[in-house]
């Protein structure tokens, strides 16, 4: 992002003002930058930088106080240009891979761990969408006959990971065609994508045997739900909340109502993290406040970053308080993305 030139006077107060907010969270004046800062200029100096600061929309001046907040496009300059390099220590690097290593090979269970994992050690909220599947590679389909009406498909994807669904039958099943719709469905979708299944599904199931149709006809019908772009209808695991509960922010009912709302309503969380998507492939993104483009985020900055498995790809982040320790928090995101890829890689070779 592009941004007006401070000078390094302002700089130096901008960082200082947004490192006190950081650990503070009460509004920052200017004989407290000058004595704990030891900036060398004056609180008269210091005052008159502030108000240029606030002028050009860096710093506010919340009207219960003498003080200054940083603002969005404050926060912007920091993570832009004035934050501390982001950097994990060896110690903590190792103690994060550990949890991840002592895990099965599921890569359910494996992303569920590494949203905790990322919960515990920001203390945000943390949350991770399950990868979409639409550019996912079929392996292999099981049809497994549950009740005389009702059939469970367990479709196996390159990835290692697995989705079932269960689909109600309008008649009894016959259970002779079973395994002759099964060896049909493996020898004629094997190789594809979802995406590709989807849109030559009718196509390539023109000509089956009378007995077999009715199946058939129930993946036409359901080919959508079957092989839809989510492994779960619950698309996005969200944990840590209490962490953000306790942060001064949220003292005020209100905003304690709203982050519970935003918890609870995951559909706006996936949205805005599908919004983010193409922007995630390479880095780790931050998106502060208004950025985020949805009213019920204004209050929160997301850090994001892109994990993959395989051919099919995912977003791990947290969600937060503006006022958060940015630089630990974008190491800490990224580091974990790149580590849960690696595990959920290696699974997979």
């Amino acid at each position: 992002m592009i941004h007006e030139e401070l000078n390094e006077r302002e700089k130096l107060i901008l960082k200082s003002i947004i490192q006190q907010f950081i650990l503070t969270a009460t509004p920052v004046g200017s004989r407290f930058i000058s004595k704990k800062y030891e900036i060398g200029f004056s609180p008269a100096t210091i005052r008159n930088v502030m108000a240029d600061l606030e002028e050009s929309g860096y710093i506010d001046h919340p009207h219960t106080s003498a003080g200054r907040i940083p603002t969005d496009k404050g926060y912007r300059y920091y993570v832009d240009a004035l934050m501390p390099q982001p950097k994990l220590n060896e110690l903590e690097k190792k103690s994060i891979e550990d949890k991840l290593k002592n895990i099965s090979n599921d890569p359910d269970e494996l992303i569920k761990v590494a949203s905790n994992i990322l919960s515990q050690v920001t203390r945000q909220i943390a949350c991770v969408s399950y990868p979409a599947l639409d550019d996912a590679v079929l392996n292999k389909i099981q049809l497994i006959e549950i009740t005389s009406k009702r059939l469970l498909v367990v479709i196996s994807v390159t990835s290692g990971l697995i989705k079932t669904v269960t689909l109600e039958m309008d008649s009894e099943i016959n259970s002779s065609v079973l395994e002759s719709v099964e060896s049909k469905l493996n020898e004629k979708l094997c190789g594809l994508t979802f995406k590709q299944i989807k849109s030559t599904f009718s196509e390539r199931f023109k000509d089956v045997e009378n007995d077999e149709k009715p199946i058939i006809r129930l993946f036409l019908e359901y080919a959508n739900k079957v092989f839809s772009d989510t492994i779960k209808d619950d698309r996005i695991i969200m944990t840590g909340a209490k962490n953000i509960l306790h942060q001064p922010e949220f003292e005020d009912p209100e905003k304690f109502e709203s982050i519970i709302e935003l918890i609870e309503n995951k559909d706006v969380v996936i949205h805005i993290l599908e919004q983010h998507k193409e922007e995630t492939k390479d880095s780790v993104i931050v998106k502060i406040g208004k950025e985020n483009l949805h009213e019920k985020f204004y209050e929160y900055s997301l850090v994001t970053k892109e994990y993959n498995i395989g051919e099919v790809k995912g977003i791990l982040g947290i969600i937060g308080p503006k006022r958060m320790e940015y630089s630990k928090i974008i190491s800490i995101v990224g580091f974990i993305s790149e580590t849960l890829s690696n595990f959920l890689g290696a699974q997979n070779r």
